[in-house]
């Protein structure tokens, strides 16, 4: 973990959407290949706001888009069980009716953040687990796909490297996010994520845990978070941050402190995105890197 906890904030905008591809600590080499990733969600969401969109569809097309990148730990490519399996998590919230939806552990699915997005729609439960997430993902007309297409090479070298003790079993470059305010005010939160390198069958981290690792609430803004999963659930960061916004922090402040909290009394590193009631965005991680994009009704930036 790193001694320094790292944040930026921008000014209000009239709408704005900004992602994540996850804390950690990527290769040199890879960063820029990262940033462009999130650059070409940031921009897809950034155009469902500018032709009108809401903010909850708007997050959502930025993670699918993440989902099908390979770079990242989520959909294709998403980091390996124990087992040598993928087991997806995925949420998604809004901010006006605080509707939401989950799914966790799920299997043979290239787009667990629109099964989610299904279950918020649906309206009759919240999360969705394991088998009952697949049997809900094929009553809602999606179609379950062949494991091997969604396991990429860097995957199964991961776990090798973990398997063999050689490395960490978090993976560098992690749970993919995103948060928007769209025109009308509203915000949205969304999160999807492979989970840690080797872990247990059944291991849910925080990013399908509305509170841990997805908030929204129109009367605060919007976070995704992304780093230790179980930490994050202990101390449900994601509410952490919205809470301090409703109080009147800005974005960048409850980033900040929700990510200083994680630090002081868990010992545990991560980062978050934020955006709060006014528009303005934030960003706070302790680890040494965390891509980001952001696509605003003006412009549009982007760094590690």
């Amino acid at each position: 973990m790193t001694s320094s906890i790292f944040s930026f904030g921008a000014p209000a905008r009239r709408f704005c959407v900004l992602v994540h591809g996850g804390a950690g600590n990527v290769a040199v080499e890879r960063r820029p290949f990262h940033v462009e990733g999130c650059k070409r969600a940031a921009r897809a969401a950034g155009e469902v706001l500018r032709r009108g969109g809401g903010a909850l569809d708007a997050v959502v097309v930025a993670v699918r888009m993440l989902e099908d990148d390979p770079l990242f730990n989520a959909g294709t490519g998403a980091c390996l069980t124990e087992a040598g399996t993928i087991e997806h998590d995925a949420s998604v919230m809004e901010g006006r009716e605080l509707r939401a939806g989950a799914v966790c552990a799920v299997s043979g699915f290239p787009a667990p953040i629109s099964i989610a997005r299904a279950a918020l729609d649906d309206g009759r439960h919240v999360l969705y687990a394991a088998d009952g997430a697949a049997r809900f993902a094929r009553q809602m007309g999606f179609v379950p796909v062949d494991e091997s297409t969604l396991i990429t090479d860097a995957a199964r070298t991961a776990l090798d490297v973990v398997r063999g003790g050689r490395g960490s079993s978090h993976w560098a470059g992690g749970t993919v996010g995103a948060v928007a305010r769209d025109a009308s005010g509203s915000c949205a939160a969304a999160t999807s994520t492979g989970g840690t390198v080797n872990k247990r069958l059944g291991r849910v981290g925080d990013s399908p845990l509305i509170g841990a690792g997805t908030y929204a609430d129109d009367e605060g803004g919007a976070v995704s978070t992304t780093g230790n999963g179980e930490a994050m659930i202990r101390l449900g960061t994601a509410r952490l941050a919205v809470d301090r916004m409703r109080a009147g922090d800005s974005a960048e402040q409850g980033a900040r402190w929700a990510i200083e909290q994680l630090e002081a009394r868990l010992s545990a590193s991560g980062g978050l995105i934020a955006i709060d009631r006014d528009g303005r965005f934030g960003l706070a991680r302790s680890t040494a890197t965390m891509s980001w994009a952001m696509t605003t009704d003006d412009g549009e930036d982007a760094g590690m």
